[in-house]
């Protein structure tokens, strides 16, 4: 890993992700950019209105606060003697984090999600939604505070679809950096049951060839897929849950149904995704 991107709203959420990326880009001797999207009025970015929308007052007056700001939190402490690079672009948010991913290379995007209503909602914001269905890279998405982030436990969370295997390997490069145990979960429920000998049987598997260093197989029972995941990640006091994405599908390889409303604010973990290969 050598570029991390961290899309910066100024919010307390994104100085989160900030200082979980800080600590990744720490252990990993990587890069932070730290990119801020300006989506600004039309009025304001139209040619006809101002000439050249670069130089415009207000376009001016604009970058210059959030020059200002990026100031301020490039002096926190969790950012010192971290190699930062940084830049503001006048694009929406969702383009502007897709598209600066790829031209500066980044290896991972780190950012942070004002969701509250369980593990599923965290993942479906407007742009944090569409950037986790989206991207090429792995997705990091940091919803609390954590002030000494480690990654001792994974829970990576899959039905194990055999065809999706491939991605696995890149949970398992992930995981590896952090020299992490990752805890393989796959969630029965009563309305998508499976016997726990077919269950293992993909587990087992996905574990053929893989360079894992440290893992555990579990198959948990639960009233729905969501709930068993926050359940069993709680079990184990996780500091991470991992997850498979389909492009377009988003989570619907792991996720069936809507969010129960009794585990609604309970996905205190981070949640990384990885975009599985078509």
């Amino acid at each position: 890993m050598k570029k991390i991107l961290v899309p910066i709203d100024f919010s307390k959420q994104a100085e989160y992700a900030a200082q979980v990326a800080a600590k990744i880009a720490k252990k990993t001797n990587s890069e932070l950019h730290l990119l801020h999207a300006l989506e600004l009025p039309n009025s304001i970015i139209d040619p006809s209105s101002f000439g050249n929308a670069d130089n415009s007052p207000a376009t001016l007056l604009y970058m210059k606060k959030a020059q200002e700001k990026f100031e301020i939190l490039t002096k926190r402490y969790f950012l010192k003697d971290i190699k930062i690079s940084k830049s503001v672009i006048f694009h929406s948010a969702y383009d502007g984090i897709i598209n600066e991913s790829k031209e500066q290379g980044a290896d991972l995007i780190v950012m942070g999600s004002q969701g509250v209503s369980g593990l599923e909602e965290m993942l479906v914001g407007s742009n944090t939604e569409k950037i986790v269905r989206h991207s090429d890279i792995p997705v990091l998405v940091v919803k609390n505070e954590i002030e000494d982030f480690e990654l001792n436990n994974i829970v990576f969370a899959s039905d194990f679809n055999e065809k999706d295997k491939s991605t696995f390997k890149k949970v398992v490069s992930f995981a590896n950096i952090f020299e992490a145990k990752i805890h393989l979960l796959k969630v029965n429920t009563a309305y998508d049951f499976e016997p726990t000998v077919t269950s293992k049987s993909k587990i087992d598997f996905y574990l053929e060839d893989s360079e894992i260093k440290e893992h555990s197989i579990n198959i948990y029972n639960d009233l729905y897929v969501e709930k068993g995941i926050l359940n069993f990640a709680r079990s184990i006091k996780s500091d991470l849950i991992a997850l498979n994405t389909h492009g377009r599908k988003g989570l619907s390889n792991i996720f069936n149904g809507s969010v129960s409303e009794d585990i609604s604010n309970h996905a205190v973990q981070p949640v990384v995704t990885f975009k599985i290969e078509e």
